[in-house]
């Protein structure tokens, strides 16, 4: 397999919008024409959401067209309305009686630490990630939504590293999974036990007096083309979030708003859930660590 990102996915594309300037950015994984199953799961006590609820396994919706990951804190979510606009022009969307409406969940990090908090992705940012959405491997490291993610916080900022963009993919039973993922956690990635990046003064004593809340967050897109029910992609959601626990230290803290989604074409062959739970928590792993080494120039 060539391709070893979240575009591995047939009918999946990728896109960015970048200031590196501002030091924030967006990145919208768009879904084929028809949509992908979907589902999610919040387990940061701190996150920040758009479009999240539906994702719920009990929801009648069951098809998102879109998911959108902005920097920008609340302020970012605006671009979820380029997104739709986009999709709206290519005819993609849930069909009502009286128009189509896109689905597009969207989640946000903090990244005002590094960067400008007066510039954010707005909704011709999101317009322009979707509209330069493509094929090609995903692009990793300081780009897209994570132009700005910093990782390492809990001795303060000034000890901080970047997070930035990662992605993987590996197959299993003759279905590909892949994972996209931006690391702005409070805690550090480590890999096999050992330290990658984070904090350059490795101290957690104290974390309430430097860390404030709703600043730090990992957020994930897990991508297969297995066939998989919603409520499978709500099981799969969670064990992206084990993904994340297995090489981000600390993870899901009081200050970190950790969101995951999944998504499947569904044009693939059913593997055994089973499978997919080990593979989606390997392939999440991995995606935060590339996105780190990517970031950090290791």
């Amino acid at each position: 397999m060539s391709n070893q990102t979240l575009t591995a996915i047939a009918g999946i594309t990728v896109g960015h919008w970048s200031n590196h300037e501002a030091k924030t950015g967006c990145t919208v994984i768009v879904c084929p024409p028809e949509g992908c199953i979907a589902s999610g799961m919040v387990m940061g006590s701190s996150p920040g959401s758009r479009e999240t609820a539906l994702l719920e396994p009990e929801k009648t919706v069951e098809r998102v067209h879109a998911v959108l990951l902005t920097g920008g804190s609340s302020f970012g979510l605006d671009a979820a309305t380029g997104v739709m606009r986009w999709l709206e022009q290519q005819g993609r969307g849930y069909k009502t009686p009286f128009g189509c409406v896109p689905i597009v969940p969207a989640a946000v990090i903090y990244d005002f630490v590094v960067g400008r908090a007066d510039i954010r992705p707005d909704a011709n940012a999101g317009y322009e990630a979707a509209e330069s959405a493509n094929s090609d491997p995903v692009s990793q490291g300081n780009i897209g939504v994570g132009t700005g993610a910093v990782i390492g916080k809990y001795a303060g900022y000034e000890h901080s590293s970047p997070g930035g963009l990662g992605s993987a993919a590996l197959q299993v039973g003759g279905a590909t999974v892949a994972a996209l993922a931006v690391s702005n956690a409070v805690g550090d990635i480590v890999q096999d036990g050992q330290f990658i990046a984070g904090s350059k003064k490795r101290v957690k004593e104290n974390l309430a007096q430097l860390l404030s809340l709703g600043m730090n967050t990992t957020l994930v897109v897990v991508a297969t083309d297995a066939k998989i029910t919603k409520t499978q992609a709500y099981l799969l959601s969670q064990h992206a979030h084990i993904g994340i626990a297995k090489v981000t230290e600390p993870s899901h803290t009081l200050y970190d708003g950790d969101t995951t989604f999944v998504l499947s074409t569904n044009q693939g062959p059913e593997v055994s859930l089973m499978a997919l739970t080990i593979a989606v928590q390997e392939v999440v792993a991995k995606a935060l660590v590339n996105g780190v080494k990517s970031a950090n120039g290791l």
